[in-house]
Formats: C-alpha cells, sequence, structure tokens
C-alpha cells in the first residue's frame, strides 16, 4: 500500500492533526504468539496483522501508540462484543509496551500499592463500552489492587474518594466531533477534574493540557485509551449526535501520551471526513487543544513525524 510523506511539524501544527501518512512501512508479520487468559479464539487478533508505522526518518521518537482492531469488535444493533474488545486492550497493552503477556504489561503500569482511578466518560450517545470498563477494572486488580482501591467514575470523579486518592489513573473514552473543542478525546476527558469545567471553553478549548496540570492528575495517568468502534466524525451544535455521522471503525487506539493519542484519533476523523465528504471537510472548530498541549504544556507529541504508530489487527478501511 502507498504511502504520502508525512508533514512537518509546522503544518501539523498550524492545521492541527495533519491527515498524511508518516514514514515508510516496515514488512507486516503475524501477530500472535501473546500468552492469553481464557479468551475465546475469536477474541484475539491472531490472524490479523502487524504493521509499524514508525517516526519520520531523522526525527527522534517523541512517542508511540498503537491502533488495534477487530472486525467483530461489534455486531448486530452495533452491540459490543465483550470478549472480542477484552482481546483488542490486551492485544493493544502487550504490544505497547512489547510484553510477553497481558499480565507483565499490566504489572508494568500498575502496582499492588497503587489507588486508581478509571476516567471514564458517561456521553449518552457514545459512552465509554461498560465491557471496557470491566475489562481494565479486572486487569488493575489482577496486577494486585485491592479492589476496594478500584473506582471508574465520570462526572463524579470531583467526590469520588477513590480518585481523591488515586496515585494512578487511567484514561478512557470514545472519540467524536466536539462543539466546543472540536474533537473530545483523551485530553478533553479529564475536564470534569476541575471544579469549573466551563471555565476551559474559551478559545475553542485551547488550554484543555492546563487541566492536566491539577495536583489531583498531575503525573499519574498511566495509560489512555481512545475508544474507536463508532467514533462521531462530524456534528453541529452542543449536542449534535446524528447516527449518520458515525461509522464502524472498530477499533482502539492506545498510548502513554494523551497528546499522541487525541492527535491519530484525529487523524483518522479527518479521513473518514474526506472519504464521507469526498473533499476536505475542516472541523467547524479546530481541535487546537491537541497542538497547544505540546507547544504551551509540554503534555506529549503532537506532531505525527515524531508519533510511531503500530498497527495491529483487521486493517480493512484502516485510513491511516
Amino acid at each position: 500500500m502507498k504511502k504520502k510523506e508525512g508533514m512537518n511539524r509546522r503544518d501539523f501544527l498550524s492545521g492541527v492533526a495533519g491527515a498524511a501518512m508518516v514514514g515508510a512501512i516496515t514488512t507486516a508479520v503475524g501477530c500472535g504468539g501473546e500468552k492469553r487468559e481464557a479468551l475465546p479464539k475469536p477474541a484475539t487478533v491472531e490472524s490479523g496483522k502487524r504493521e509499524r508505522i514508525p517516526s519520520k526518518v531523522g526525527k527522534k521518537p517523541g512517542a508511540r501508540v498503537v491502533l488495534v482492531r477487530h472486525e467483530q469488535a461489534i455486531g448486530a444493533g452495533r452491540a459490543v462484543n465483550p470478549e472480542v474488545l477484552a482481546g483488542m486492550i490486551d492485544d493493544a497493552v502487550t504490544t505497547l509496551f512489547e510484553a510477553p503477556d497481558p499480565e507483565s504489561a499490566w504489572s508494568e503500569i500498575i502496582k499492588p500499592s497503587d489507588t486508581v482511578g478509571v476516567k471514564s466518560n458517561s456521553w449518552r450517545f457514545l459512552p465509554t463500552p461498560p465491557a471496557l470498563e470491566q475489562k481494565i477494572v479486572d486487569r488493575v486488580i489482577s496486577a494486585g489492587v485491592d479492589p476496594a482501591r478500584v473506582a471508574v467514575d465520570d462526572r463524579g470523579v470531583l467526590g469520588n474518594q477513590v480518585f481523591r486518592d488515586a496515585t494512578a489513573l487511567v484514561n478512557v473514552r470514545t472519540s467524536r466531533t466536539h462543539h466546543w473543542a472540536g474533537v473530545g478525546s483523551c485530553i478533553k476527558n479529564y475536564i470534569m477534574f476541575s471544579p469549573e469545567p466551563s471555565s476551559w471553553h474559551d478559545d475553542s478549548c485551547a488550554n484543555l493540557a492546563g487541566v492536566w496540570d491539577l495536583p489531583i492528575v498531575k503525573g499519574k495517568t498511566r495509560l489512555n485509551v481512545l475508544v474507536m468502534l463508532t467514533p462521531l466524525f462530524h456534528g453541529k451544535g452542543p449536542h449534535h449526535y446524528q447516527v449518520q455521522y458515525t461509522w464502524e471503525y472498530k477499533g482502539l487506539i492506545v498510548g502513554t501520551d494523551p497528546v499522541a493519542v487525541d492527535a491519530t484519533g484525529v487523524r483518522i476523523l479527518e479521513a473518514q471526513r474526506r472519504r464521507h465528504f469526498g473533499a476536505e471537510q475542516p472541523f467547524s472548530v479546530p481541535p487546537k487543544h491537541i497542538a497547544v498541549a505540546e507547544e504551551k504544556y509540554k503534555l506529549g507529541v503532537a506532531d505525527p513525524a515524531r508519533i510511531e504508530l503500530v498497527k495491529i489487527g483487521w486493517d480493512a478501511g484502516a485510513l491511516i
């Protein structure tokens, strides 16, 4: 498959999340071989392929993200397949940390002494799948954390004792376009940690990464998971959900860098917008907060040329 040369950093930061492909692609190989915990065969991505898109030659990699997709992730009526989804997150985390098995991978980021908050998202149209929340909780507990020191929450995080005491956070939400911020993804998911969420809405929510400097979250995030099962790629108004602007992408983007995860998700949304509208279709609100997160807050890497992307599993219609 022919790839376009990646855009430079200035192009991305001025346009926010470029759509060009980045770097050369190495030879694809099978992605099996991981040890797995009693999951049915269809739940794995062993029959798919692994594809590594390195950062642009001559530039030091700044971040690594994994895109995992599975053709059976959702079924009739867009019902989530819990076993497949569990296999996807296991495969992604194992690949991200180059670990021999999921247990080893999670033990790299979660310790038995941790208190862990799983920051979810409860937006009624595209909430974080409960099956994914549960799988993450199960993995945290299997890493040795007392179940009493694990919680899942969204709007109630400031009143949740586990989150107030948390030493580790796992950030997981569904990708969508957003009326105020351009996109709602991992960076924006922490806005509920602010006592005044609306105070971050100025200038297209440009300074959202500042939330990540609040003491309740600063330096605590161990993993970011951007859910791309049926993302929303277009809409208008504060509650702009329309099912015709979603599609069955059947993927997850996983990484330790929320900026790199979000930047990768935006590139996929942009590609879907071009495919749907037949031409470039800029977001009604540019998601400038992703670029600002790198430039001003040094939260992570927004430049596609400095993001190593590893793709595993189902590749049809990947758009990236």
